[in-house]
């Protein structure tokens, strides 16, 4: 089994010790995501909506680098600052997965890193 590193300028950097993501064995695992927009730098927005636009644009540019794209992922893991956002983050993520959707988790955690209201991590297949 061989391990590929996969990494894209149209989404964010890493900003510690890990991959933007990793392709082997048949599957693609996406690192969480923040909401940062790759030509600035800057959260894209301030809302939970312009925030998961954002986080789950970053998951695209990651899974196309790979080969792969939104219509393979199989499962989906939602990290958001606040539980009471869940709806508004969940209309967004409902243009992005329309259908055949993939297994999903969702979380409420007490930080996100530089504060973010929303970080998306991804597993697909490649």
């Amino acid at each position: 089994m061989e391990k590929t590193v996969i990494s894209t300028k149209k989404a964010p950097g890493a900003i510690g010790p890990y991959s933007q993501g990793i392709k082997g064995n048949g599957f693609i695992f996406v690192s969480g995501q923040l909401p940062v927009d790759p030509a600035t730098g800057s959260f894209a927005g301030e809302t939970i909506e312009a925030q998961t636009e954002q986080s789950l644009k970053n998951v695209k540019a990651i899974l196309e680098e790979a080969g792969s794209d939104l219509s393979k992922v199989v499962k989906t893991t939602v990290f958001i600052q606040h539980i009471s956002d869940f709806s508004a983050m969940n209309g967004v993520y409902a243009k992005f997965f329309a259908k055949d959707c993939p297994a999903r988790s969702c979380f409420e955690v007490g930080k996100l890193p530089k504060d973010a209201l929303v970080e998306i991590e991804v597993i697909a297949l490649a």
